[in-house]
């Protein structure tokens, strides 16, 4: 039989186990992809980022020789020396070779190109791209403007025009061997290399563009130019995967690292729990959890009348679990009730005989809203008294403020406790938000006013202010008073200035043991009471 129980919590665990680690992995799945796609999107944004400020540069060179080859040609026309002249070859020579783009200087009268520098000295192509009403008339680069297998560009203002190498006015140390195209005015001026063919700015968002099917990343840019200036960069992914894979990798290794740490730690914390858990419920079972009780005593004569019972655990190895780590680790595990119980069994067994000999002796004990809520606990709590013949009234049920549960049944079955003869403490009252109505509404005996109010006592803090107030509304409720946490007797003499009947803290005793307890209770605690 205790081999097939073993078999039954091993499976039970590897389970949960197995769906803690699926549920981790799912999680951190989730988690790598979303760094993973991070990764990329910054990647995107720096190569996109990087794009830019070339093609920046790239349409600021080109704005900028157009905008020269302009001025020179205003400079031209206001010459005032015979036309063609050798002077006038002269000077179109000496302006040209100052600027390494031009590769002709030409003089117009009207649509004939009557002389020229450079190695288009009778060049006149055919019908213009454009004609502005500046009065500028400009041809693109193509086959009419092609001399010596290179199309030119060409342009022309009043008597002058100045043919341009369009090569030129891309830097193609900027480039890193991409390739590159240059629009003017919707019109294509220039491609680097010159067989490039590459896709239309009008075909293209701004911006960056990741080309799976021919695995390329595409970068288009309109420049805020005098002129209308689209740049469109070409590079193969396996030249953006050399400039990002190392960071990416780099990065991804140590999420990897970062992301094994947190399951190692969480599969280890989700180990303890479970094993906690498992081993509070065996505790819980085994009669291992035991009970110090805190005198409660009157405020007036100092005589003990009782004692909040608190739960003790200290595990195999001798280490110490304190409440505030199994009593929520019961909660989750569905263990409250069979909590409440172990500490009635223990109550019952080591301070029965004083309870039945002393009726006027009450002890606490802490229930829960699953307590509540459990006819179990009921069943057990009434028969556990009736076989030990202790009277219900000699067991006060303290339940905290937050437990107390809004519904009908609840309020039922805390009337069915008292009606057994048990006495209802609310505990920690004030860091809840119950209203006097509220409280009105459950059958009620006590309120137990929490440390911290305790503690503010005539300082300065604003929960000095709450106490008085507590205590008026328990005064108004007729109910008994309890405070908590009483460390001086300056905070006892207050409250017994107050009202307050009942007081528990290291000021009369820390928690004790049973046999501490009874001692105490018979020695100290009556010889104070007179």
């Amino acid at each position: 039989m205790a081999e097939g129980v073993i078999v039954i919590m091993f499976s039970r665990r590897a389970r949960i186990y197995i769906a803690l680690f699926a549920a981790a992995m799912t999680g951190f799945a989730a988690l790598f992809s979303l760094i993973g796609w991070y990764l990329w999107h910054q990647s995107v944004v720096a190569e996109e980022e990087r794009l830019q400020r070339m093609a920046e540069r790239l349409g600021q060179q080109a704005e900028h020789t157009i905008i020269d080859a302009r001025a020179l040609l205003n400079q031209l026309n206001e010459l005032s020396i015979e036309a063609c002249s050798q002077q006038h070859l002269d000077v179109m020579q000496e302006v040209a070779v100052a600027r390494p783009y031009v590769r002709g200087i030409g003089y117009w009268r009207a649509a004939d190109r009557q002389c020229g520098i450079g190695f288009a000295q009778n060049f006149t192509p055919a019908k213009a791209s454009r004609i502005y009403a500046s009065g500028i008339v400009a041809w693109w680069p193509g086959k009419d403007t092609e001399i010596s297998g290179v199309p030119l560009f060409l342009m022309r203002y009043g008597r002058h025009d100045v043919v341009i190498d369009p090569r030129l006015l891309m830097d193609r140390s900027l480039l890193e061997n991409r390739e590159a195209g240059l629009w003017v005015e919707h019109l294509l001026m220039v491609t680097t290399p010159r067989d490039a063919v590459l896709p239309a700015p009008s075909g293209l968002k701004s911006g960056l563009t990741i080309d799976s099917a021919e695995q390329r990343v595409i970068a288009r840019f309109s420049l805020g130019t005098i002129f209308p200036i689209d740049v469109v960069v070409v590079q193969p992914m396996r030249d953006f995967w050399q400039n990002y894979l190392p960071s990416i990798l780099t990065a991804g290794v140590f999420g990897l690292l970062v992301i094994g740490l947190c399951m190692f730690g969480l599969m280890q914390f989700s180990r303890r729990k479970l094993s906690l858990a498992s081993e509070l419920k065996e505790a819980i079972v085994g009669g291992e959890i035991k009970a110090s009780y805190q005198p409660i005593v009157d405020l007036h004569t100092g005589r003990c009348v009782g004692a909040e019972s608190l739960a003790r655990w200290t595990r195999y190895n001798g280490e110490v679990v304190g409440p505030d780590v199994f009593v929520p680790l019961a909660e989750e595990s569905g263990l409250l009730t069979g909590l409440t119980t172990a500490m009635l069994t223990e109550i019952v067994s080591e301070l029965g005989g004083l309870l039945r000999e002393n009726p006027d002796l009450s002890i606490n004990l802490n229930i829960s809203a699953q307590d509540i809520e459990s006819e179990e606990f009921s069943d057990v709590l009434s028969k556990t008294l009736l076989d030990s013949g202790v009277h219900p009234k000699s067991i006060k049920l303290e339940i905290t403020e937050r437990a107390l549960v809004d519904s009908d049944e609840a309020r039922g079955r805390i009337s069915r406790f008292r009606q057994r003869g048990h006495a209802i403490a609310i505990d920690d009252f004030g860091t809840g938000y119950s209203s006097l109505s509220y409280l009105e509404s459950f059958e009620i005996d006590a309120l137990k006013i929490d440390k911290v109010f305790v503690d503010a006592i005539e300082t300065h803090a604003v929960t000095s202010n709450v106490i008085p107030h507590v205590i008026d509304m328990a005064k108004s409720l007729e109910l008994d008073i309890i405070a908590e946490g009483i460390e001086s007797r300056h905070q006892a003499d207050w409250l017994s200035a107050q009202g307050v009947n009942l007081g528990q803290g290291y000021l009369f005793a820390k928690p004790l043991y049973a046999d501490e307890f009874i001692k105490f209770y018979l020695v100290d605690g009556k010889r104070k009471g007179g």
